[in-house]
């Protein structure tokens, strides 16, 4: 099976993001997972989203031998969120988290939505993100984010074929 993995740069006039990504990662003694951000802002702006969603897009390649529809929950104290995504080329994204504060920390609430959002439209995934519960914000958020990440490695996990996931034989 081919590795997926792939890097971009994006350049804008406010940000320069360079994104690598290996989908096949599996953290162990033998294979250390390396994450390193640094956005040089104290906040989470769209364009890195936007710039992970399309390296995610492009490291997934031809959507062949994957099981396409993930799920993913997530508990963080009282906070529970849920994440749903299909990967089929109709990037679409709803969220509902209910957030109350303006802001957690620097990062202003609002961006939260919009982070799912331009990620689900780079990547041509349909994503939906719902809290279900909780009280504190920052739990809140955080539990959908570890949601999402759990839907999307289900989503991507090969199934042994080589099929597209489709009726119709075409995402």
């Amino acid at each position: 099976m081919a590795a997926r993995q792939a890097s971009i740069s994006r350049k804008t006039s406010e940000t320069e993001i360079e994104v690598s990504i290996n989908l096949d990662c599996t953290p162990g003694p033998q294979n250390a997972q390396v994450i390193d951000v640094s956005t040089g802002i104290g906040f989470l702006d769209h364009d890195s989203a936007i710039a992970l969603g399309t390296v995610f897009k492009k490291a997934l390649g031809e959507v062949r031998g994957i099981r396409r529809y993930g799920t993913g929950f997530a508990p963080l104290d009282e906070a529970l969120s849920r994440a749903v995504i299909d990967i089929c080329s109709r990037p679409y994204c709803v969220t509902d988290l209910g957030l109350k504060r303006e802001k957690i920390g620097e990062l202003s609430t609002e961006m939260i939505p919009h982070i799912f959002y331009s990620f689900a439209i780079a990547s041509g995934v349909t994503l939906h993100v719902d809290v279900l519960r909780g009280d504190n914000d920052h739990h809140r958020a955080e539990s959908a984010f570890k949601a999402v990440a759990i839907a999307i490695r289900q989503a991507i996990e090969r199934t042994g074929g080589d099929d597209v996931p489709s009726t119709k034989g075409v995402l």
